[in-house]
């Protein structure tokens, strides 16, 4: 190994110019992907805040007991999807509805709001068609006038979503791509350049596993020197977006060694698929 990494260094001294360039050009593909990456990391968290308030509500017939409220409130407790229920009164309906739409407070009458049961979904459990389900089983209680949930609203925030994890997932693969080409092109012309010292080495009984070593090490140091170097232009870019546009979160730690790592298996599988069939022809 310690014979390998020399092989490596020796190699990066050789061709700075190459190695830098490399490393650069690496570094922009992934940064390139780190701000789509970012851009969906602040949308997921829109996202889940807004998810977060998704709720089922109940309105109740009038001259409902509170006896049977009260029972039909620990029923719904019960089930596994909701985490919490409320009951709200005409009035503090009344109240809600004034502080919520102060402009029209002096329209609102007592009468024209009914009793309602508010229903939390636990997370984990407000995809459309579990609380569509939860929603009938309410609505199957004789007492329950009308059930509200924002159908819509809550298909189009799932379908948002669906858009941005399949968006991502697309165009990251696609710059892994383009990342892997460039790394397999800067090992071939390691490897050509390298031609006679690599027929040399046979000569005296090297393997080409013993070959290949030094090549796989370089394609790793350049994706963690690449990943390192879009981390940190896209940790620059978050920045001048929160200070300037609007606030931003940054990738947590486990996103960004997940990225470094993404970063390192992108260089070892570009030079394994260069250095493997260009060996052949030196």
């Amino acid at each position: 190994m310690r014979l390998a990494l020399r092989e490596t260094m020796i190699g990066f001294r050789r061709a700075p110019m190459l190695s830098v360039l490399s490393i650069t050009t690496i570094a922009f593909s992934l940064f390139a992907f780190g701000l789509f990456s970012l851009v969906a990391v602040n949308i997921r968290k829109t996202l889940g805040e807004v998810e977060s308030r998704v709720e089922i509500r109940a309105f109740l017939a009038d001259g409902t007991p509170v006896e049977v409220v009260s029972a039909a409130m620990g029923d719904i407790g019960a089930f596994p999807e909701v985490s919490r229920v409320e009951y709200v009164s005409p009035d503090s309906a009344l109240a809600r509805a004034r502080a919520e739409l102060g402009e029209f407070k002096d329209v609102f009458e007592s009468a024209f709001l009914p009793a309602s049961i508010d229903i939390r979904m636990r997370e984990g459990h407000r995809d459309p068609e579990t609380v569509k389900t939860i929603a009938g089983r309410i609505k199957s209680f004789e007492f329950v006038d009308d059930v509200r949930y924002g159908e819509d609203w809550v298909d189009k925030l799932y379908r948002i979503r669906n858009v941005a994890t399949a968006t991502g997932l697309v165009l990251g693969l696609a710059f892994a791509a383009v990342a892997v080409i460039i790394i397999g092109a800067t090992i071939r012309m390691t490897v050509m350049a390298r031609a006679r010292e690599i027929s040399i080495m046979r000569l005296v009984g090297a393997t080409d596993a013993f070959i290949r070593r030094p090549f796989l090490i370089d394609g790793f140091l350049k994706g963690i020197l690449g990943g390192l170097l879009a981390l940190g232009l896209t940790w620059f870019a978050s920045q001048v977006i929160s200070h300037n546009f609007i606030q931003t979160a940054f990738f947590s730690r486990g996103l960004a060694s997940l990225g470094l790592l993404g970063g390192a298996m992108i260089g070892v599988i570009g030079s394994s698929l260069s250095v493997g069939r260009h060996l052949r022809k030196v």
